[in-house]
């Protein structure tokens, strides 16, 4: 049997929450450089605002350093203004068209702030989880008290969703696991 049509709605939005806060988690930097970390930096260039892997290749040379080039030599000044504002708690050192950034040492205090931004990353991506399951649970009652659907597929139904958000908390809860395993690591 089809899945009906707001359960795959409800999959789709889950998927694309626990998605976003894959994304978030990796944008935090343990002690290793990742591109990630840099590409969203909005760079003011060209009149307007644009993200930096718009502007530059963006490369980790070893596990301690990202390198930025741009494509474009008039943007490294605000590339570097951008990426000191951005306040990811690293100085860039301009090296004539290219920009590096040394990733420095966590300290425990450092580590013990970046736990708690996960969590509570995590606990937007569980927070948008839940907002749709209740849309489809209220699309659901609606369809059954419409008669589109019987109120033993109703069960049914609430069953599967319930089932779909577990799973999407469930992989959530292991990613941030993971990730606070990898932060608190010396």
């Amino acid at each position: 049997m089809n899945p009906h049509p707001a359960i795959k709605e409800m999959t789709a939005k889950m998927a694309k929450a626990t998605e976003h806060t894959l994304h978030e988690f990796s944008s935090l930097h343990t002690g290793k450089a990742s591109p990630t970390m840099v590409e969203a930096v909005m760079v003011e260039v060209y009149g307007g605002n644009m993200r930096l892997k718009e502007v530059a290749a963006i490369t980790t040379p070893d596990a301690r350093t990202i390198q930025i080039q741009p494509w474009d030599k008039s943007t490294v000044k605000p590339i570097e203004k951008a990426l000191q504002q951005a306040n990811l708690g690293i100085n860039p050192a301009v090296d004539g068209a290219i920009i590096r950034l040394p990733i420095p040492d966590l300290s425990r205090e450092r580590r013990q702030e970046l736990v708690k931004m996960c969590q509570r990353m995590a606990e937007d991506g569980r927070i948008s989880v839940r907002h749709a399951r209740r849309d489809t649970m209220d699309a659901l009652k609606k369809a059954q008290k419409d008669g589109e659907i019987s109120e033993d597929d109703l069960k049914r139904l609430e069953k599967e969703v319930q089932q779909a958000t577990d799973k999407a908390n469930a992989e959530i809860d292991e990613h941030l696991a993971n990730k606070e395993k990898e932060l608190l690591a010396v």
